[in-house]
């Protein structure tokens, strides 16, 4: 059994939930038009065409739902969307939402073709979701005025308006509000050609010399996540000021990361950890994800949506009914010898399964 320590997450250079310091960087290099957007070519011309239709018909956009990974640029889309039809934006989060009575609030104060994002949309509350469905459908809401025998029903007209809806858990969002999407859109992740692309553009902006090299070395490690890309570009700035000339180049960016513990797979110590803790601590798997969270010290939910999605995609980690498995290729990409008789088991760890695991 391997030993064991703390295994943080939250301040991870690799993750790609947004914090306050991408937060600030980013309003400055968000893109404002679909043509500068770098990426999501299928979701940009679908885009394109959505919105010149509603423009010549002098009427709202259908509404859009944008689900994928984080960091790919949902947030980024609904701006564009908003500038591409002339309107205002309103920002506002699932979880902000608490009560009726603040979405009513919301869009009261909406103008005619408004565009309303709610990012995290699938952690809206029941009742407030409620009060959604006829402002989505007949652009109305009902107010109920008073309490008790005394209360009565007001219905309350809205300009029509377009909600955008953004969320990393499509799969949880109920069947009435997804129904109730016109548009639906998928965010895929990037390609490291893209990447390299946003690296260069943002380093343009920000005054960092970065060679195409330094780019392309910086976006292959950065899981297909334009925030982790821009964040690197960041962190190696560092590197390049103190240890080269100011300028990143392959060289200086390969060094930066490897002190960073990012492979050139762009897995991170936490990563590493968890797949040895499944070969070296039980013997490859299948273990179960409530177990190998106790022996990592991290909550289940956390390795279940932070780490296991990029493992399974780079096809390191299988996840089966009786519980998780390294697979042939993570014993390759972290050096250890296959075991023996693997020719018989691990193409079973190889099948991929969507039933839960009975932990």
């Amino acid at each position: 059994m391997i030993e064991t320590s703390e295994f943080s997450i939250g301040d991870r250079i690799v993750s790609a939930e947004e914090t306050e310091e991408d937060s600030a960087l980013e309003k400055g290099l968000r893109p404002q038009s679909l043509t500068e957007y770098i990426g999501q070519d299928k979701v940009k011309e679908n885009l394109a065409i959505y919105i010149e239709a509603a423009r010549r018909r002098g009427a709202a956009l259908d509404h859009v739902l944008l689900y994928g990974p984080p960091g790919l640029g949902k947030t980024t889309l609904a701006g564009i969307i908003a500038r591409e039809m002339g309107v205002n934006l309103r920002i506002t989060t699932g979880p902000a939402i608490e009560r009726p009575g603040d979405l009513a609030a919301i869009l009261t104060n909406l103008s005619p073709s408004d565009v309303l994002f709610i990012d995290e949309i699938h952690r809206l509350n029941r009742s407030v979701e409620e009060i959604l469905y006829p402002a989505l459908e007949d652009h109305a809401i009902d107010i109920i005025v008073g309490k008790g025998p005394s209360a009565r029903s007001l219905r309350v007209d809205l300009p029509e308006f377009t909600l955008v809806g953004a969320t990393t858990r499509a799969g949880q969002l109920s069947a009435p509000l997804r129904d109730r999407f016109g548009i639906v859109q998928r965010l895929e992740l990037y390609t490291p050609e893209q990447l390299s692309d946003i690296i260069r553009r943002s380093s343009q902006i920000l005054g960092i010399p970065c060679t195409l090299d330094g780019a392309l070395e910086l976006a292959k490690r950065s899981r297909g996540t334009p925030r982790i890309a821009n964040r690197f570009l960041r962190r190696v700035r560092d590197f390049a000021d103190v240890l080269g000339n100011g300028e990143i180049t392959e060289e200086i960016a390969r060094k930066a990361l490897d002190r960073l513990e990012v492979d050139h797979l762009g897995l991170d110590s936490n990563d590493r950890r968890m797949l040895e803790m499944i070969i070296k601590g039980y013997s490859g798997g299948p273990v179960g994800l409530e177990t190998l969270a106790s022996a990592l010290g991290e909550e289940a939910v956390t390795l279940e949506d932070v780490c296991e999605p990029f493992l399974m995609q780079l096809g390191f980690l299988a996840r089966t009914p009786r519980g998780r498995c390294a697979t042939a290729l993570a014993y390759a990409h972290l050096g250890f010898p296959l075991p023996q008789g693997a020719g018989e088991v691990l193409p079973e760890q190889l099948t991929l399964a969507d039933g839960a695991e009975n932990e």
